[in-house]
C-alpha cells in the first residue's frame, strides 16, 4: 500500500473526509436531544409505577397502567432513534476514513464510501422518524383541557 507524502495531496484528503464531519455534528446534537428524552420517559414511568405500588386497583390502576404502555412504546422509539443515530455516527466515520485513505493512498474505496455514506443517511433519517413518531405520541397524550370558566369569567 502506497501512501503520499504530497502536502496538497494530504491537504485535499483532509478536505474531502472533513465535509461528513458536519454530518456527526448533527448526530451529536440529535443523540443528546433524544437521550434527554428518554431521561424524562423513564422518570414518568417510576413516578407512574410509585402511583401505582400506593393505589389500590381500579380505575386509577388501569389508567396507570395505559400510561405505562404509551411510555414503553415511546421508550422503545427512543431507543430505535439512539442506535439508528450511532450506526449513523459509525458510518459516517467509516466514511470520513474511507475518503481519506482512497486519497491519500493507491487503494480504490469510492463504491465502499458511497455505500457507507448513504447507509449513514439512511440510518439518520429513520431516527428522525422514530423521533417525529416519539414525539407526535408525546403530543397525543397531553390533555389540553380549558378550566371550567368562574362566575362573572369569559
Amino acid at each position: 500500500m502506497f501512501f503520499s507524502t504530497d502536502q496538497a495531496t494530504i491537504a485535499h484528503g483532509i478536505q474531502l473526509a472533513i465535509a461528513p464531519v458536519f454530518l456527526l455534528t448533527a448526530v451529536a446534537g440529535m443523540i443528546s436531544t433524544v437521550a434527554g428524552r428518554l431521561a424524562r420517559i423513564i422518570d414518568r414511568a417510576r413516578i407512574v409505577e410509585q402511583r401505582l405500588e400506593q393505589a389500590p386497583q381500579g380505575v386509577a390502576a388501569e389508567a396507570g397502567y395505559k400510561e405505562l404502555d404509551r411510555l414503553r412504546l415511546r421508550g422503545w422509539l427512543v431507543n430505535a432513534s439512539i442506535a439508528l443515530l450511532t450506526f449513523c455516527a459509525l458510518l459516517i466515520g467509516v466514511t470520513i476514513m474511507v475518503l481519506f485513505l482512497g486519497e491519500t493512498t493507491s487503494l480504490e474505496f469510492l463504491r465502499l464510501s458511497t455505500l457507507s455514506f448513504l447507509s449513514g443517511v439512511i440510518c439518520f433519517l429513520l431516527a428522525l422518524m422514530c423521533f417525529l413518531a416519539e414525539t407526535l405520541l408525546a403530543s397525543r397524550i397531553l390533555k389540553f383541557a380549558r378550566p371550567a370558566s368562574q362566575p362573572g369569567q369569559k
